[in-house]
C-alpha cells in the first residue's frame, strides 16, 4: 500500500474500531478448543484488571505496557544488554565528567554544581532499566546511588535537579528523563517515596507563569516528554489538577501541529517530540491532534526520509535539498524514534508503529556501535562509506569530527544509547484490555504477567527472529487459565500460519493485523507462528529511482571490507566533549573504518521480477549470539552488479550523491554479497540501478 493510502487507511481505522473481529474459526487442539481469529484494531472498551489503565477522562489504551522487570531478554537481544553492561554503558563513569560524583549538580539540595544537566538522567533511565532486566545487582545499587540523590534532595517549592537558567526561566528539560528514570524504578521497587515527590514537583510545575514556562529551546520542544510523565502519574493518583497541568504543557510546547512545517528540524527532536500531539490526544480525544502525529511522521519521510532504515536524513538539522540516503540521523535520534514508537503503538494500537520500531532496530541501531558496544558514533547513515575523524561540513549538518566510533565523543548519544535496546525489550510484550497479553516485538526471551482472571503465567519465546522465520511460545501456568494471546503479524509477511501443540489452526491471516487465540491454556502449551520471509525490492522514486532489498524484516547493504585503525578518541571530539582525567584510551580506543574493497555499484535487476535477481545463503548462527557484524551475519544475498566509475568520494568525504537510475556503465557485470544493514558499519543499502 502507498504510503498516502495506508495514511489516509490509518485515520479512518483510529475511529472506526468496533467490528473488530475480521474472520474467525475454532480449530481443535489437544483437548482443549481454541478460537482463532485476526483483527485489525483490538477492542479497547474494557479495562485491564491487573495493570494501571488510563483513567477517565483519558482515551482507552489498546495496549498497556507491563511493569518493569516484567520481561526478560534472551538471545542476541540479551547478548546486546550484556555487552552494553560490560561496554560503554555499564563503565560510563570511567569517562564521563558528566557523570562525576564530585561538584554534581544532581548530588545536592540547591543544584549547582559544574556538572548537571541532560547526561545523567539520559544514561540513568537506559542503565538502570538494563540492570533490573538482567539482575545485576552491582548496576541496580549506583542506579539507586542516583535516584537516592534526586528523591533526597527535591526543593521546598517541589522542584528538583540542576538550577539551570535561561534568560531568567528556570530550564526543565533536564528533569524530563529523570522523570523516567523515577517511573522505571518505583515500577520496579514500589519505592513509596516517588509518588509524594512526582506530585510535589508538578504543583511546582502548574504555578509557574505561562510566560516562563518551557521558554528554552529544548524543554520548549520537548514538552510531550514531561506530559507523559503527568500522565503515568494521574493513572496512579487520580489527582484532577494534573490534567490541568498536561494543559498548561500542551499549550506552551512548541507546535507540532503545523500541516507543511514543524517548529524546528533537529533530528533528534523530530523523533521524540512528533508524538506530543498524539500525547494530549489521550485527554483532548480531538482527532486532529492524532492526525497531527501522523502527519507529522508523513512530512519528515515525504521530505527525508525516502531511504531505507525507519529514519531520516537530518545529521543535526534537516536542510533544504539534502536529502541523499548519504545523510545521517543521530543515535540519539534513534533510539527517541523507538520510543516514540513504542508508546504509540499502545495509544493508538497501530501495528504501524511496531513496524517503524522494527526497521529502526534492525537495519540502522545496530550499525552505530562497535559490535563490542565499547564506542559509538554520533551520526550513521544508510549510505556511508567512511568513518572517520575529519570534519566533512557542509556535506553533513554540522562543524566537527561526528563519524568516528569514539567513546569520548558525542556526549548526547554516549549517554542516551543506553536506553535503545532495553526499551525495544521493556515493550516486546503488553498487556491488552481483555486480561490478554499481546506479542509486539518478536525476540527470544520471557514474559511474566497475570492474565484471566488473575493467574500469574510465564511466556518462554524462543527465535532467533528476525534472522528467522519462526517463533515458538511455551506456556508456563500454575494451572488451566483461559486468556486471549495476540500475535503480530508483520505487515511484510503473506501466508503467516500458527500452530498450537503441533497442530494446525485454521486462520486466515490475510484479513488483519493480529492473530488472537483464545483458549483455556494449560502448562506445558506450545505455539508456534510460522513468518514466511520474502524477498522485496523497494523502489525509492523521489531518490534517484535508488531501490533497496529487504528480506523479510531486514534490509540489506552491499558488503563492504572495513578496515578498522585504532585512535586516541581524545584527539577528534566534538567542543563541548569533556571527560574524567583518568580515563584510559587504551581501554577504551577508537576507530576509524575505511573502505577495504570496492563500493561504487548499481544493481542488475531483473526488470519484471527482480526479487528473482538475489540468492539466498543461510550461514551457522554466530556461536558469540551478536549477528549484527558482516562476519556474523547469519543470512546473506547473492547478487550482480556493475560499478559505476562517476560514483566516487566526493569534495566533502562522503560518499557521493546518488547518481540518477538507471545509469549507463560499461562495466563488467561483478558477482556481490549483501548482508543486513544493521551489522554493516559502511554500507551502501539504497542502491542506484544499472540499465
Amino acid at each position: 500500500m502507498h504510503f498516502k493510502n495506508k495514511i489516509n487507511y490509518l485515520k479512518k481505522s483510529l475511529f472506526f474500531t468496533t467490528a473488530l473481529v475480521c474472520s474467525g474459526v475454532y480449530a481443535a487442539t489437544a483437548q482443549t478448543a481454541v478460537k482463532a481469529t485476526t483483527v485489525t484494531k483490538i477492542d479497547n472498551q474494557q479495562l485491564n484488571a491487573f495493570y494501571v489503565n488510563n483513567r477517565a477522562p483519558l482515551q482507552k489504551q489498546y495496549f498497556t505496557k507491563l511493569p518493569v522487570g516484567s520481561i526478560k531478554a534472551g538471545g542476541w537481544l540479551k547478548k546486546a544488554l550484556e555487552l552494553q553492561r560490560d561496554g560503554l554503558t555499564g563503565n560510563l563513569g570511567e569517562i564521563s565528567v558528566w557523570l562525576s560524583k564530585t561538584d554534581n549538580a544532581w548530588l545536592n539540595k540547591e543544584g549547582t554544581g559544574k556538572y548537571g544537566w541532560e547526561e545523567l538522567p539520559y544514561w540513568l533511565k537506559g542503565y538502570a532499566n538494563i540492570g533490573y532486566m538482567l539482575g545485576d545487582k552491582k548496576m541496580i545499587a549506583e542506579a539507586k546511588f542516583w535516584i537516592d540523590a534526586v528523591l533526597n534532595n527535591q526543593r521546598d517549592n517541589g522542584d528538583f535537579g540542576p538550577d539551570r537558567k535561561n534568560k531568567g526561566n528556570r530550564d526543565l528539560w533536564t528533569n524530563m528523563p529523570m522523570l523516567w528514570c523515577l517511573q522505571s524504578y518505583y515500577e520496579f521497587t514500589k519505592d513509596p517515596r516517588v509518588i509524594p515527590f512526582m506530585t510535589k514537583y508538578f504543583k511546582y510545575e502548574l504555578s509557574i507563569p505561562d510566560d516562563q514556562f518551557l521558554e528554552d529551546y529544548w524543554e520548549n520542544s520537548r514538552g510531550g516528554d514531561n506530559m507523559t510523565s503527568v500522565y503515568w502519574l494521574y493513572n496512579r493518583t487520580g489527582d484532577k489538577f494534573l490534567l490541568d497541568l498536561a494543559a498548561k504543557l500542551d499549550k506552551n510546547t512548541a507546535n507540532w501541529r503545523q500541516v507543511n512545517d514543524l517548529p524546528n528540524w533537529h533530528n533528534v527532536n523530530v523523533a521524540q517530540c512528533f508524538r506530543e500531539p498524539a500525547t494530549y490526544y489521550l485527554q483532548s480525544h480531538d482527532p486532529k491532534d492524532l492526525d497531527a502525529t501522523y502527519n507529522d511522521f508523513k512530512l519528515v519521510r515525504a521530505i527525508y526520509g525516502q531511504v531505507p532504515g525507519g529514519m531520516f536524513g537530518a545529521d543535526e538539522n534537516a536542510r533544504k535539498g539534502y536529502d541523499d540516503p548519504r545523510q545521517a540521523v543521530e543515535t540519539c535520534g534513534m533510539v527517541e524514534q523507538m520510543t516514540s514508537d513504542q508508546m504509540l503503538l499502545g495509544n493508538t494500537g497501530d501495528r504501524f508503529w511496531a513496524e517503524n520500531c522494527e526497521d529502526v532496530a534492525f537495519n540502522t541501531f545496530p550499525a552505530a556501535f562497535m559490535p563490542d558496544y565499547r564506542s559509538l558514533r554520533y551520526l550513521t547513515a544508510p549510505n556511508m562509506v567512511v568513518s572517520d575523524s575529519k570534519d566533512h561540513h557542509p556535506g553533513i549538518a554540522n562543524e566537527g569530527p561526528f563519524l568516528m566510533m569514539n567513546p569520548f565523543s558525542s556526549r548526547c548519544c554516549q549517554h542516551n544509547h543506553a536506553a535503545g535496546w532495553v526499551y525495544y525489550a521493556e515493550n516486546r510484550w503488553m498487556a491488552t484490555p481483555d486480561n490478554g497479553l499481546a506479542a509486539e516485538l518478536y525476540t527470544q526471551g520471557q514474559v511474566t504477567a497475570k492474565v484471566g482472571n488473575g493467574t500469574q503465567v510465564n511466556l518462554v519465546e524462543t527465535t532467533r527472529y528476525p534472522f528467522e522465520d519462526q517463533v515458538n511460545v511455551t506456556v508456563n501456568t500454575p494451572k488451566a487459565v483461559s486468556f486471549p494471546l495476540y500475535l503480530r503479524i508483520p505487515a511484510w509477511c503473506k501466508g503467516a500460519t500458527v500452530k498450537i501443540n503441533g497442530k494446525s489452526v485454521e486462520v486466515n491471516t490475510s484479513t488483519g493485523d493480529y492473530i488472537r487465540l483464545s483458549k483455556t491454556w494449560k502448562n506445558g502449551d506450545k505455539i508456534t507462528l510460522q513468518l514466511p520471509m520474502q524477498l522485496q525490492v523497494r523502489q525509492w522514486t523521489a531518490n534517484k529511482n535508488s531501490v533497496s532489498v529487504n528480506y523479510g524484516p531486514l534490509t540489506y547493504s552491499l558488503k563492504i571490507d572495513e578496515q578498522y585503525t585504532e585512535k586516541d578518541g581524545r584527539e577528534a571530539t566534538q567542543g563541548d566533549s569533556h571527560w574524567q582525567p583518568s580515563a584510559d584510551p587504551g581501554k577504551w580506543p577508537s576507530y576509524e573504518i575505511h573502505a577495504a574493497s570496492p563500493w561504487n555499484y548499481g544493481l542488475v535487476l531483473d526488470e519484471k521480477h527482480p526479487e528473482k535477481s538475489f540468492e539466498i545463503v543461510h550461514r551457522s548462527w554466530p556461536k558469540d549470539d551478536n549477528p549484527f557484524t558482516n562476519t556474523n551475519a547469519p543470512i546473506e544475498l547473492k547478487a550482480k552488479g556493475k560499478k559505476i566509475p562517476g560514483w566516487t568520494i566526493d569534495q566533502y568525504g562522503l560518499c557521493g550523491v546518488l547518481p540518477q537510475s538507471p545509469v549507463k556503465t560499461a562495466e563488467p557485470v561483478s558477482e556481490l554479497t549483501l548482508v543486513p544493514m544493521g551489522g554493516a558499519r559502511l554500507r551502501i543499502a539504497s542502491f542506484p540501478v544499472t540499465e
